[in-house]
């Protein structure tokens, strides 16, 4: 007989196997199972819940306490500095709930969420940027691994992004109980600032202690602001100094802010609060770009391009020996007369900063007449030469004020490494391949005019006021040198002296004999200054510039 499909599915279908049910009788057996106990379940509500729970427990609100303390201290928490820093509710905070893993010293009975450092990413005028804020309340701020992790993770993200990374270090420096795995932190973070150099703007605000090996990645980023007397920097502190060289020396005077901000040039700018400092670092960002890949941000300009300033005609003294203040220079020429100088307390002989023409950041690059006469000497050319290398990184053209009367005689300078130092800012203005351009408004002498941008190392444009001098030296010294045997066998030795002195000027201490060879593309009037740097700018805004291939050059460190 022919199957039906009923007897098909029973003979090809394999069977099933039996099911034993939980409290119920099983066929076959007179046993009872034994009833499993019923777990409690817990909503999605109910998780939810927890979850906020867990995450208000971080906030400032329920750490009233901790806050305080710090309170006192003259310090703002982590969080309150965040929201002074970020525009409002744009703060994204990675890893809250990270805890440390260490079992020695009793840590395994004390670890609270964040691990002392607050990070993650906002905004600052709309623009993303990354942040790794310290909570001194946690742990004195101290690093550790889980902490160094946090700090590392939107590192990279920045890097990956292009975004600038901005830490606000109040730190009591490596976490002892964790040993070396807190070390190794350290070296994971300047492993990345060293990476991130030149590629994202990275800034410190020190806003606390920061002391031993967590100076050095402040160090290693582009900008480092401090606040007086809450901040303090240095390798060792006070009592080991003392306890090693004998030396007495107060908190503030080793690492204090006005102390690294004048004596050391580790600190860029100097803040008289904390809310001061994070308004400083929001005023910085609005001058450079978020990645070396894209320009920085520009603005449509107020102040007309065409504005002539009679203002600088005057600025000038008749004679070469008079100081003047290069600043006000500067505030005549660019947009608005604002200026953002960096580091304004260092190396004063020479002024750096960054401002804007027509409406596009610019960085100055100016000698300060009023300090040691202008010249260059060591810490001045290491204070530019740092700066020209930032804005060749990051695509900012740089404007050159000139009025240097040579670099700094004296034993000091030449066994302190003169040559070496005065090369480095050789080395910068040479390897730029942003447009540069240079405004010599009086004194331009010897090789100290060479270095300042001159148009011998490839400056694209090159202006001379009519009170420019661009010889080898001074009328003075270079009179006594060429025409000494002739001012000895005069009559009147200090008549011929003088009288050969105002020859020289009139031959050489003008910017035509330069102007007639190339060595200037033109002289101008000091009024035109701002239009003039205007129209070049312009036409210098698409300049591309190729390099040999290589690896990196040997700078003169």
């Amino acid at each position: 007989m022919v199957g039906t499909p009923t007897d098909t599915l029973a003979v090809d279908q394999p069977s099933r196997p039996s099911r034993t049910l939980v409290g119920r009788y099983t066929p076959g057996t007179m046993a009872k199972t034994e009833e499993r106990p019923q777990v409690p379940v817990r909503t999605v509500d109910e998780r939810i819940e927890e979850l906020r729970k867990r995450k208000t427990a971080m906030l400032d609100a329920h750490r009233k306490e901790a806050v305080r303390k710090q309170h006192e201290r003259g310090k703002l928490s982590a969080r309150e500095r965040l929201e002074l820093l970020l525009d409002a509710r744009s703060f994204q905070e990675t890893d809250p709930f990270a805890v440390h893993s260490s079992h020695d010293f009793g840590m395994e009975r004390n670890r609270p969420a964040g691990d002392g450092v607050v990070t993650g990413h906002g905004t600052i005028d709309g623009r993303k940027v990354f942040v790794a804020s310290q909570d001194f309340t946690v742990f004195g701020g101290s690093l550790g691994e889980v902490h160094a992790q946090k700090i590392c993770k939107v590192l990279d993200l920045a890097m990956s992004t292009g975004a600038p990374f901005i830490q606000l270090n109040d730190s009591g420096g490596a976490r002892i109980q964790e040993g070396a795995a807190s070390l190794a932190g350290y070296g994971y973070i300047f492993e990345r600032n060293v990476r991130a150099s030149g590629v994202i703007p990275q800034i410190s605000a020190i806003l606390g202690p920061c002391a031993g090996g967590a100076v050095y990645s402040p160090a290693v980023t582009d900008f480092t602001l401090m606040v007086r007397e809450t901040s303090h920097m240095f390798i060792t502190g006070p009592d080991v100094i003392k306890a090693v060289t004998g030396e007495e020396v107060s908190f503030e005077e080793l690492g204090g802010a006005m102390t690294h901000a004048s004596r050391s040039g580790v600190a860029s700018f100097v803040a008289q609060d904390e809310e001061e400092s994070l308004a400083m670092v929001r005023h910085l960002l609005s001058f450079l770009p978020s990645n070396n890949l894209e320009d920085p941000p520009s603005y449509a300009p107020v102040d007309d391009p065409e504005r002539r300033d009679e203002g600088l005609t005057r600025l000038i003294p008749d004679s070469a020996r008079e100081p003047y203040d290069m600043h006000e220079v500067i505030r005549r020429v660019v947009d608005d007369g604002e200026f953002l100088e960096v580091f304004p307390y260092w190396a004063m002989n020479i002024v750096v900063g960054f401002a804007r023409l027509d409406g596009r950041t610019i960085g100055v690059v100016a000698n300060q007449p009023k300090v040691l006469a202008g010249t260059l000497d060591i810490e001045s050319s290491e204070k530019a030469s740092r700066f020209v290398r930032f804005c060749d990184a990051f695509n900012i053209p740089l404007v050159t004020f000139v009025d240097v009367p040579g670099f700094l005689p004296g034993t000091a300078q030449e066994f302190g490494g003169i040559i070496r130092h005065g090369a480095k800012l050789l080395y910068s203005f040479a390897e730029a391949t942003v447009p540069r351009m240079t405004v010599i408004t009086r004194k331009a002498y010897g090789g100290a005019y060479v270095v300042m941008n001159s148009k011998h190392l490839r400056a694209d444009v090159s202006f001379a006021w009519p009170t420019a001098e661009i010889a080898v030296m001074g009328p003075d010294g270079a009179v006594s040198i060429v025409n000494k045997k002739e001012i000895e066998k005069a009559e009147d030795p200090a008549a011929r002296r003088t009288e050969l002195i105002a020859e020289y000027q009139r031959k050489f201490a003008n910017p035509y004999v330069a102007a007639e060879r190339g060595f200037v593309d033109d002289v101008i009037e000091p009024a035109e200054t701002r239009s003039r740097l205007i129209k070049s700018l312009r036409m210098l805004v698409t300049k591309r510039e190729a390099v040999p291939a290589r690896k990196h050059g040997n700078m003169p460190l």
